[in-house]
């Protein structure tokens, strides 16, 4: 892989990763805004992500995809996609070329999360992997005990006739908590609209979340007290949030590890829920698929780079446009 104005590009295939500018051929790692852009003539992406793709990249996009781990040829170059964990269809990109493998993971995690495929470990020579959250400071807490939090404070807000308003990401991360939430209780979770159109891709994929309404449907009079409404956070301070009288306000984001973050944005919670990597699961990823040099792109990469560097690994950062659209 090399760099050029356009991304990283693949001589052997003649292909970009993610490019940032349109070009003829396109691989994609997922669907997030800052990895799937409009203006490429042919995209190829996992199966298990077109509906979202769909939505990214309109109906006209030429759109080619591929089951997990199934090779298909580019040139010289052997490519295949494998799961990354992130979102519904992230994948990782495998390319062998004369004997030699690179894995582009895109973002990634480790831990469990019933709205997408999970992580694979692709055993590689050089890996391209995301730093998002690469310093020791970000261990994700158990996702029970996270759920445990939300559900409590879910049902304070009950007691108290408040609205619970929970801001995160539209794509990824209110889906994860809708899944996470389906395995413990049955009740409707009200949706900002941005998010409607997001949630239904992953219905049709048949992922299992709670049911779930458009704040939009309710009548205006209502107060939405004890309910839970989940909103992307450009909604919060926007006129939107004049239906909620005296909403407690939280944020879903790996972000929230650190407490500073929380008082700074004036939320009343905080809860640890990333579709990223922690620091534990960022160094098992690179031990694990027992790569000889390590490229680390967008995010925390001098802590990172040095760490593996002392640790014998050839490692060094690798500057992309990548990052921003979620945590």
């Amino acid at each position: 892989m090399v760099l050029r104005p356009e991304g990283m590009y693949c001589p052997a295939g003649d292909f970009y990763i993610d490019p940032w500018r349109g070009v003829d051929r396109a691989v994609l790692t997922h669907g997030h805004a800052d990895h799937a852009r409009p203006g490429s003539a042919l995209y190829h992406a996992a199966e298990s992500g077109l509906g979202l793709l769909r939505h990214r990249l309109g109906a006209d996009a030429h759109i080619v995809t591929h089951a997990y781990s199934a090779p298909v040829g580019f040139g010289d170059a052997r490519v295949s996609l494998h799961s990354a964990g992130h979102i519904l269809g992230s994948s990782q990109v495998r390319i062998e070329v004369d004997g030699e493998v690179w894995v582009v993971t895109g973002d990634y995690k480790r831990d469990a999360d019933p709205s997408c495929a999970p992580f694979e470990v692709v055993p590689c020579d050089t890996l391209i992997t995301e730093a998002t959250f690469a310093l020791p400071c970000y261990r994700w807490p158990p996702m029970a005990a996270v759920v445990d939090e939300m559900l409590e404070w879910w049902d304070r807000c009950a007691r108290e006739k408040l609205p619970a308003v929970l801001f995160c990401y539209a794509l990824g991360k209110a889906q994860r908590v809708l899944a996470e939430l389906a395995q413990r209780v049955e009740r409707t979770v009200y949706l900002h609209g941005a998010m409607t159109p997001l949630v239904q891709r992953y219905r049709d994929a048949k992922m299992p979340m709670l049911p779930t309404e458009p704040v939009s449907e309710s009548k205006r009079a209502r107060d939405f007290a004890g309910e839970l409404i989940l909103a992307p956070p450009s909604a919060a301070g926007s006129p939107w949030m004049r239906r909620f009288n005296s909403a407690s306000t939280a944020f879903a984001s790996g972000w929230m590890q650190i407490r500073g973050n929380r008082r700074r944005r004036g939320y009343d919670r905080g809860f640890v829920v990333s579709d990223h990597s922690d620091w534990p699961g960022l160094i098992r990823t690179i031990d694990e698929c027992g790569a000889r040099r390590v490229l680390a792109t967008h995010g925390n990469t001098d802590a990172l780079v040095r760490y593996l560097n002392e640790r014998g690994i050839a490692a060094a950062a690798l500057k992309t446009e990548f990052g921003g659209d979620d945590a």
